[in-house]
């Protein structure tokens, strides 16, 4: 499997241009990144893949390269979105790692599209629904004031400990796309928050594991044993002193864990 120029196309069923990007060799990977985040969220380690696997990826609708159309948001249709990348480049069967509300999307396209998922990767993510555990009010609160640089630093902050933005300065790809037109940010935070799995959760067939930073505030860990609970045979683990982005702060233990569960 050889590259594929950096933006190309995938048509959805309602007809939205969806951009998407493949890069590597072996197996298929398809990395799903954050709410309102394109597909620079995985930039800083994609890489850490491309030995075993080539890494697919793409532009959420209403982000990057994507078409921004003011309906369509949710979870199960970005799901859909996936499955029609995967449709366009041939790829019958993958291995999906979803992060956050990239972990959300995962879990419609295993449960949804059984046999397009060999095996499942869910990072920093939730159920969704009433039994979710939901951040604090506190932080919601934070997130929405009006300052955007304000927003941006409590982002930076749910994001990544002190200890490690002090060594890593940024930039950092994980605190949103700032081409964003409002209706399609609007559209985002809608589908993350009437994201509801649970009941599909148990039809999930393929092997999963579950991740987490221990000090995540954005996503509770409080929903890695709900989502182990739900989900068959499910394994999981957890990253000490880490928060949302557990997968950049803790990249080489991370990455060699999806690697081995991959593998």
């Amino acid at each position: 499997m050889t590259d594929i120029p950096h933006q190309t196309f995938a048509r959805t069923d309602d007809g939205v241009a969806v951009a998407f990007q493949r890069r590597g060799t072996g197996r298929p990977l398809v990395l799903l990144a954050g709410q309102a985040n394109n597909h620079h969220w995985w930039d800083g380690i994609r890489e850490d893949f491309h030995g075993t696997h080539s890494t697919i990826t793409l532009d959420y609708r209403g982000t990057g390269a994507s078409d921004s159309p003011r309906e369509g948001y949710s979870t199960m249709r970005f799901a859909e979105d996936v499955v029609s990348v995967l449709d366009a480049l041939g790829v019958e069967r993958a291995d999906v790692y979803g992060t956050s509300m990239g972990g959300r999307v995962a879990q419609w396209v295993a449960a949804l599209h059984p046999g397009r998922v060999r095996r499942l990767v869910l990072g920093c993510t939730s159920p969704g629904g009433p039994r979710a555990v939901e951040r604090e009010a506190s932080v919601r609160r934070a997130l929405a004031v009006p300052d955007p640089d304000s927003v941006r630093e409590t982002l930076t902050g749910l994001m990544y400990s002190p200890a490690w933005t002090a060594a890593h300065p940024g930039p950092y790809r994980t605190l949103g796309d700032p081409r964003m037109e409002p209706h399609a940010r609007r559209g985002h935070l809608r589908a993350s928050n009437a994201h509801d799995a649970w009941e599909v959760l148990p039809s999930i067939g393929a092997p999963t594991l579950v991740l987490h930073g221990d000090q995540d505030r954005l996503t509770p860990p409080e929903n890695v044993p709900l989502l182990a609970a739900r989900i068959p045979d499910a394994r999981t683990r957890l990253f000490p002193g880490a928060r949302h982005a557990y997968f950049e702060e803790c990249r080489a233990e991370a990455g060699e864990a999806v690697r081995a569960f991959l593998a």
